[in-house]
């Protein structure tokens, strides 16, 4: 079996630690300031070619206190008619943003910063729809800025090792996989998580996480059957999606909001199984079992000090933009736009619409 896409740099046996420097230092600035947000500033502190440089919020209070806690030079609310984002967009000592809005701000967020000049690391879910997506990539080219969705699963060891483990053949041909991510979400009805008009719900919050696994191992699939749950508002609270691939290949994902899961991954082939946790949004341990032997198990602790995981992801970002890449080979805008693509069929069966699905 062939592996869809090419493993990070990062990962090779004579890389470099995540952390050091490969190139000239970049100056981030960073969209919004909500815990995200705060993790990404955390991750970008320990990068040594990475400057926290400015930090855009709505709120000039907000920024200030971010800017504050974070160590970074430049705060920028709303003002003279401007948005903090606006203002942020126009210093020209920001050379890449981190956009960690809600969905529903991704692609206004984005297409402003890349016409501004800046490159571009968009948290996930990329947009809210596909023509959305689309047209972020389409604005990245053709102002010759970079441009990823924030999948930092892909750049992780853990997962890279299971790709190479399918890739070659050691649970044979893949037969079926089944994903799940869940948990009981007690957050406010305007909650962004329940918030029909920022894009809530669990697909696009949890689903890029267990689409990336077919996606990854299997690629696009022939057909999705998806069946849910929705609020009052609109928004789904939990679905279960079936994916068809020919010769009878599938996959069963299931995404929740209202309880909670194992959050595990397995994959079934003709000659054995792999199971991979703790959660499917970052792996950290495997377990693989070959036909009727004994199961081996691998663990994955190369995170270094202090960080969270995610330094992985920003050391790709850092690598393309220092060597002048469009793209990232292992996170490529095409797979972004296919998960996009998805999640628009899906949400079309589950009766979910956005405002952005109106605007378009």
């Amino acid at each position: 079996m062939t592996r869809l896409f090419p493993a990070p740099p990062s990962l090779a046996a004579d890389a470099p630690a995540p952390l050091t420097a490969t190139g000239r230092p970049l100056r981030w600035g960073i969209v919004s300031t909500g815990s995200i947000a705060a993790t990404m500033a955390g991750e970008l502190a320990l990068l040594e070619d990475a400057v926290l440089h400015a930090v855009a919020s709505r709120s000039q209070d907000s920024a200030d206190a971010f800017a504050s806690e974070h160590g970074i030079a430049r705060a920028y609310g709303g003002a003279d008619d401007l948005t903090g984002l606006e203002r942020m967009a126009a210093d020209p000592d920001v050379d890449v943003a981190y956009i960690g809005s809600p969905h529903s701000e991704h692609a206004a967020d984005a297409e402003l910063l890349l016409q501004a000049g800046k490159h571009v690391l968009c948290e996930k879910a990329f947009t809210v729809t596909a023509a959305q997506a689309r047209r972020l990539a389409d604005v990245a080219r053709a102002n010759d800025r970079f441009l990823m969705e924030a999948v930092w699963t892909r750049f992780q060891p853990g997962p890279n090792r299971l790709w190479d483990l399918i890739a070659d053949g050691a649970v044979g041909q893949v037969r079926w996989l089944a994903a799940d991510l869940a948990f009981a979400a007690d957050q406010p009805p305007q909650h962004r998580l329940w918030n029909r008009e920022l894009a809530g719900g669990a697909l696009l919050d949890l689903g890029p996480y267990t689409t990336l696994w077919p996606l990854t191992i299997l690629g696009r699939p022939v057909s999705v059957t998806a069946t849910g749950t929705l609020t009052e508002a609109g928004v789904d609270a939990q679905e279960a999606l079936t994916l068809v691939y020919p010769d009878g290949v599938h996959a069963q994902l299931t995404n929740a909001l209202n309880s909670f899961g194992p959050r595990h991954l397995t994959v079934g082939g003709t000659e054995g199984w792999l199971r991979a946790g703790p959660s499917v949004t970052r792996i950290t341990e495997l377990t693989l079992q070959r036909g009727a032997g004994e199961p081996t198990h691998e663990r994955f602790d190369r995170d270094p000090a202090g960080s969270r995981g995610y330094v992985w992801q920003l050391r790709e970002v850092t690598r393309c933009i220092q060597q002048g890449l469009a793209e990232s080979p292992t996170m490529p805008l095409a797979d972004s736009v296919a998960s996009m693509e998805l999640f628009d069929a899906v949400r079309a069966q589950l009766g979910v619409r956005y405002p952005a699905d109106d605007d378009a």
